[in-house]
């Protein structure tokens, strides 16, 4: 917009009116755009777990007479690829509720030690199917200011991102430390050694690094909930791989 000079005021106003309305209007296009997106990947993430429960339901449906063996093992499928759907719709949820930005955090004093060895044990089911052991390296009550709930879903991606991508066979090591008002905590496991291009991006909402997109991962949205809670909380968690190790690091302030 060009007024004449003795207009000079107006016309800047008018021209910065006008291009935060035109960015209003990208602002606008980026959030649809982050809705569809959703959308898609919600879709096609819950498509394959679903098709799979129907299937073995209308097999017993219309199976009266399977062997107990076999209706056994449809059952145990089904219920296996129920829990899987209620995990990615709980995934779902989550991102978008951590994507609020008027989050308030309840703070608490809680033991972090009570809470990761209470952590692995809820983890004992998934750890024994591919024969992975996980251990605790830390002190004893070693206490933490932080919202306990939060908290305690970053450290359940961590774990579960672990165990995805380990090697049969492996050990999870899960090591705390206590340094210039910081407490550390880092999640190591062996498996393939993740390219740097893709350690880089592995906070990405929605970034997935088997690019086949297999049901044994998420939907990508785990460590960007993790990263987005760390932050919260004034915190940094950052990745690294080498040597056939990948290690996550979260860094949290005492208090």
């Amino acid at each position: 917009i060009e007024l004449p000079d003795e207009m000079t005021d107006i016309q800047n106003e008018l021209n910065l009116a006008r291009e935060q309305a035109l960015g209003n209007i990208r602002l606008l296009r980026e959030t649809e755009q982050r809705k569809n997106d959703l959308i898609m990947y919600l879709a096609h993430d819950l498509k394959t777990p679903l098709a799979s429960v129907i299937g073995y339901l209308n097999l017993l449906n219309d199976e009266s007479e399977i062997p107990a063996p076999l209706r056994e093992k449809y059952l145990s499928i089904a219920l296996s690829k129920s829990e899987r759907l209620e995990y990615l719709i709980n995934e779902f949820f989550e991102i978008s509720r951590f994507n609020l930005s008027n989050i308030t955090l309840q703070y608490s004093k809680i033991n972090l030690t009570l809470l990761l060895d209470q952590l692995i044990y809820e983890f004992k089911p998934i750890l024994k199917e591919k024969n992975l052991t996980c251990c605790l390296n830390a002190e004893n009550n070693i206490m933490l200011n932080c919202d306990a709930d939060k908290i305690q879903r970053v450290f359940d991606n961590l774990l579960r991102n672990a165990v995805i991508y380990s090697f049969s066979d492996s050990e999870i090591e899960i090591t705390v430390t206590v340094s210039n008002n910081n407490i550390i905590i880092k999640f190591t496991n062996h498996g393939n050694t993740i390219p740097g291009d893709k350690i880089n991006r592995i906070f990405e909402q929605f970034y997935r690094l088997d690019t086949s997109r297999s049901t044994s991962g998420g939907a990508g949205l785990g460590l960007a909930i993790a990263k987005q809670i760390v932050e919260l909380h004034n915190g940094i968690i950052n990745a690294k791989s080498y040597d056939e190790l990948i290690i996550f690091t979260v860094t949290l302030p005492l208090s």
